[in-house]
């Protein structure tokens, strides 16, 4: 496990590019599940951000997690998003980084999941305490799953309702981070506007899946 100084942190360029982009990919938040905390006053971009300045942390809006939360956040990535043969881990590329972004915007629905996020991540370690005497970063693989898999659940316990929205949103974010990076991208085959010699039309299978074929 790494400690928290040894988190590395991606440019706040790209990290504000990916909270653009990942935007229209994410579920609608569920506000509000936890007591409120303070609300982040940052003033925002405005109508016109520029993405082709350098930000450096704190020029928009300061950035909201702590160092244990950072560590909670980054582990929580990874049991979600772990690394394979074939694509590197969330933390590797970045994903607490733009959640933390994320939930530091001072714009409405970025504001509601502030709360989810920071209460759901107290929750985890709190319940991680109670069950194993540890943080959850702190935990083994199988006690992390264990822990999460009562929250992942479609049909949570009446008692683990709100840590089941919050993990769904953290999930949510999550994923909506990873798969827009360029190591996301490629890990299901998506390659963009790349130009080419030739145009051979929509594989037989999309036509078939349509019903063309």
């Amino acid at each position: 496990m790494q400690t928290p100084a040894s988190l590395s942190r991606i440019s706040r360029r790209v990290s504000l590019q990916w909270m653009l982009g990942a935007t229209a990919a994410l579920a609608t938040p569920e506000r509000h599940l936890f007591a409120a905390d303070p609300v982040t006053t940052a003033k925002g971009y405005g109508p016109d951000p520029s993405m082709v300045k350098i930000y450096a942390p704190g020029d928009v809006w300061p950035l909201t997690l702590t160092d244990p939360q950072r560590r909670t956040t980054h582990a929580l990535c990874d049991l979600i998003l772990p690394a394979d043969d074939s694509s590197p881990s969330a933390s590797a590329v970045g994903v607490p980084d733009f959640i933390d972004e994320w939930i530091s915007s001072p714009y409405p629905a970025q504001v509601g999941d502030r709360h989810t996020i920071l209460n759901g991540l107290k929750w985890i370690d709190e319940e991680s305490q109670r069950r194993f005497n540890k943080l959850f970063a702190d935990l083994a693989i199988d006690q992390q799953t264990a822990l999460c898999d009562d929250i992942a659940s479609l049909k949570p316990k009446p008692a683990l309702k709100k840590a089941a929205s919050f993990f769904k949103r953290f999930r949510d974010l999550a994923a909506g981070g990873y798969y827009t990076t360029p190591e996301g991208s490629k890990a299901i085959g998506y390659t963009g506007n790349m130009p080419s010699g030739t145009f051979d039309g929509p594989p037989v299978e999309a036509l078939k899946h349509v019903g063309l074929v």
